[in-house]
């Protein structure tokens, strides 16, 4: 009997990624309203030593498989790995981030695990009978669907980062680690790491700031909010609008075409509030908006509207900090 919900923990580099601290929030959650247990799933090379972290974030059980062929992140090793651990302990749920790593191992696995897959969550819910309720946006962001996978198992799903809020870490947690042994079938491996060349961004992450002065199409100039950010100690985000129009990069973009931020102050300038744009930002701690339509949808989930020109605010706000 499938039971226990797991979380695949993505690492790069070494490094835990945010998005499954993330999950393991939300897995500690629903496990406890089944009496479950959170499982954590840990690929890569000389990185077993990051299981007790994610014991202190909420996992009971880390699952590690240390390798070197599992050094560089390669879709087809990776499957193998996941797959014969899940097939191993039937797990009822399995929690990927929405990136680029999840992205492409989720599916992958699902199609082997023959169940299915709900890709860019917003939500989690789980009833008593450990049925998962996965919502996310559908028609292009203008409603949302609940998504269950009554019939099989494990029940999965791939979850936007920023979405999730993380536990606090304890240290004193204990839990158990599972170094797994993985036959390997390298008939399969088609593809090899050559070379790996990585970008140095200028750009900071927009979804680990706690303030974003962010700018929509009623903004001309950025440098007044660039400034801002600044002198708050924030960030610089963009809805779509200034992104497509080349004004600002993509890293920037909040909405569910771009990231999902959760910052204590959303300070939006010349945004109207699309819902795909609200997608990605509603879950802001506070949110002040600036905008000269008083009908604007933005003012809704607002907690301080300015019907004002943005350029003004923006100019004032400067002078007065």
């Amino acid at each position: 009997m499938a039971k226990n919900i797991w979380v695949f923990c993505e690492q790069r580099d070494g490094e835990l990624q945010s998005v499954a601290l993330e999950l393991l929030g939300i897995a500690r959650e629903l496990a406890e309203k089944t009496g479950e247990k959170v499982g954590a799933i840990l690929l890569g090379h000389n990185i077993s030593a990051k299981a007790g972290e994610l014991i202190a974030y909420g996992a009971d059980e880390v699952h590690v498989v240390d390798d070197e062929k599992l050094a560089s992140f390669v879709t087809e090793p990776y499957t193998q790995a996941v797959t014969q651990i899940a097939r191993e302990y039937t797990p009822s749920v399995i929690l990927f981030g929405a990136t680029s790593i999840g992205r492409d191992l989720a599916p992958r696995l699902s199609a082997r695990l023959k169940t299915g897959l709900t890709a860019d969550c917003t939500k989690l819910e789980m009833d008593e009978e450990g049925n998962l309720f996965m919502t996310r946006p559908a028609f292009g962001g203008n409603l949302f669907a609940t998504i269950i996978c009554p019939d099989h198992r494990p029940q999965m799903s791939t979850v936007r980062p920023g979405v999730m809020k993380k536990l606090e870490r304890d240290d004193s947690r204990a839990g158990e680690v599972i170094a797994e042994n993985i036959a390997w079938d390298e008939s399969k491996f088609a593809v090899t790491v050559l070379e790996e060349v990585k970008e140095v961004s200028g750009v900071d992450k927009i979804e680990d700031a706690k303030i974003l002065v962010s700018c929509g199409r009623g903004v001309k100039d950025v440098a007044p909010a660039r400034e801002l950010a600044g002198k708050v100690g924030g960030s610089l985000a963009s809805s779509r609008a200034l992104v497509d129009t080349g004004v600002l990069e993509h890293n920037r973009q909040v909405g569910q075409t771009g990231k999902t931020v959760r910052p204590e102050a959303y300070l939006a300038f010349g945004i109207s509030g699309a819902i795909q744009h609200l997608a990605g930002m509603e879950e802001s701690e506070f949110i002040v908006a600036v905008n000269t339509d008083k009908n604007a949808p933005i003012f809704k989930v607002a907690n301080l509207g300015i019907v004002s020109d943005a350029a003004a605010v923006l100019k004032n706000l400067n002078k007065l900090i």
